[in-house]
């Protein structure tokens, strides 16, 4: 995550214009330091004073000022709703959340696009392993089960393949919620290849 900065203004030095009479002050910005100088007459401040003591000019920096404001809103409304939903959810509990029967794609692409499980290889790998479990139920369920709905052997074919699909769900269920990280047959293949390939 990259850090933000405070940037203020501290006053450099002082001219007069020409024909103006008028003080110009140029100013000069630093970065990574929270205005402990006041923005008008450079005298030093505290960083929650709302206006210099000298001057009287109101603080950019000051809690309730615009651009204090605008800054904190700008950092809340960044905030994913995904890390706010995982910030309380272990890697046991996210992984075992893949594996719900025909609703553990939605946590699998939660965890996959939150940045809380980026670097956990165990995490991404049952997400990946869940997800892939998902589409073979969706391929026996709307590919396979209309091909073979002839006659009554077929029929049984399918049903079967559904609760071996159904089944696999149940058994990584056992399996992560134990902590035990298991690779399907050509499914943990594959979620395994997708998981090196993001790294």
């Amino acid at each position: 995550m990259a850090a933000s900065y405070h940037i203020g203004l501290i006053r450099h030095g002082c001219s007069t214009g020409p024909g103006t009479g008028a003080a110009r002050v140029s100013y000069r910005l630093v970065e990574g330091i929270e205005m402990p100088y006041c923005v008008q007459c450079g005298s030093a401040v505290e960083p929650v004073d709302l206006f210099c003591g000298k001057c009287g000019a109101r603080q950019a920096s000051a809690a309730g000022s615009p651009s204090a404001g605008a800054g904190v809103g700008a950092q809340g409304s960044s905030a994913r709703p995904a890390e706010s939903f995982l910030s309380g959810i272990n890697p046991r509990t996210a992984s075992v959340l893949c594996y719900i029967p025909v609703l553990g794609w939605v946590a699998s692409i939660v965890v996959l696009a939150s940045e809380r499980f980026r670097n956990n290889r165990d995490v991404r790998f049952h997400a990946f392993q869940g997800l892939y479990l998902f589409v073979v139920w969706l391929f026996v369920d709307w590919v396979f089960a209309p091909m073979m709905s002839f006659t009554e052997g077929t029929r049984l074919v399918v049903r079967l393949l559904k609760v071996g699909v159904f089944g696999g769900w149940i058994f990584m269920l056992i399996k992560t919620s134990q902590d035990q990280l298991y690779r399907l047959p050509i499914i943990g293949e594959l979620a395994e290849k997708s998981v090196s390939e993001q790294r």
